[in-house]
């Protein structure tokens, strides 16, 4: 383990985590700013706080119970590690080229982070921030997902129109799925069974049977005034049960609400523009969605299913997180 990296983790232990459990922030990343917005719903919604960043943070993830927050910086080629407690960035864990998203290991230990550029993904020791292994991918992965029990990483490619399904222990593809035109994200349920694929260009969600490896469904979305040109499906979230999917429509401005069971679009909810992130509160009665283009969150009560306002962050906003 690294000096700076070993410093924070014991500052951690000492502080107990008390300051950083339970916080409930809201934090959105902002691709041009290149910060982090801290929004406090017991506030109003008012930022608590900006962090800044290295350059273009995009994907996030809260790691060591959640006393860390790692945030993939794309031009600076670096995750960012933040201490929850002080929000302030506390070290920085080098990658390859033009780091996007990633996921953390079974054991967290280590992180999985898709490189565009390199067109791989690579495994990275947390501790000792080291390239373990690079996994060869189809050109421009994006999405990364990995299964409840660690064995198996899926990574996107964007431009192959594929699925990657990857060995963890072997750090070895071993199935390509043909899902739709430029996927982007992933969505695992509960159960296991299903994982959705969200296409941005082909405007849908693919929905994969992960035992047989192939797809299964597919998910059209066509939110009222809009061309179907218009839909560009990139982020997900559900609920804790697993019934309601929520997926956000990029250009087309809205979130669709999906009964997983069915497949079938319950609501459409109009929020800012070019949806792209989503998250929900821990109560699961507000969902926070983040408008690359109106740099701006929306508010969306789930009872009534509309957006009931807007706060401004930063230029671009990314991807957004709850600290639950």
């Amino acid at each position: 383990m690294t000096l700076s990296l070993a410093v924070l983790v014991l500052a951690l232990v000492l502080s107990a985590g008390a300051k950083a459990k339970g916080t409930g922030y809201v934090f959105v990343s902002n691709e041009k700013t290149n910060n982090i917005a801290v929004i406090d719903p017991k506030q109003d919604y008012k930022i608590a706080q900006w962090i800044p960043t290295s350059h273009r943070p995009r994907d996030m993830k809260f790691g060591d119970s959640r006393r860390l927050l790692y945030v993939a910086c794309g031009d600076d080629d670096v995750i960012d590690v933040i201490d929850v407690a002080t929000l302030k960035v506390a070290d920085h864990i080098p990658t390859g080229p033009s780091p996007e998203m990633f996921a953390l290991s079974g054991d967290g230990k280590a992180l999985y982070v898709s490189n565009e550029e390199a067109s791989s993904v690579q495994q990275i020791s947390i501790a000792d921030k080291i390239i373990m292994r690079e996994i060869a991918t189809g050109a421009e992965p994006e999405g990364v997902a990995i299964s409840a029990d660690g064995k198996t990483l899926y990574v996107t490619s964007e431009v192959t129109d594929m699925v990657h399904v990857v060995d963890a222990a072997a750090g070895a593809v071993t199935d390509n799925i043909v899902v739709g035109t430029r996927p982007r994200r992933f969505l695992l349920l509960p159960d296991g069974k299903e994982l959705w694929v969200s296409n941005e260009l082909s405007g849908q969600v693919s929905v994969i049977d992960r035992a047989a490896n192939r797809v299964t469904a597919t998910i059209d979305f066509r939110p009222p005034g809009f061309r179907q040109v218009d839909v560009t499906p990139v982020g997900m979230t559900m609920t804790r049960d697993g019934k309601t999917a929520i997926v956000a429509l990029g250009r087309a401005n809205h979130v669709a609400i999906v009964d997983t069971a069915t497949r079938k679009v319950e609501d459409y909810v109009l929020v800012g523009s070019r949806a792209w992130g989503v998250a929900l509160s821990p109560d699961e009665k507000t969902l926070y969605v983040a408008n690359g283009l109106s740099d701006d969150l929306s508010i969306v009560d789930m009872e009534s299913r509309k957006a009931i306002r807007a706060v401004p962050v930063g230029r671009v906003p990314h991807s957004v997180l709850v600290d639950e």
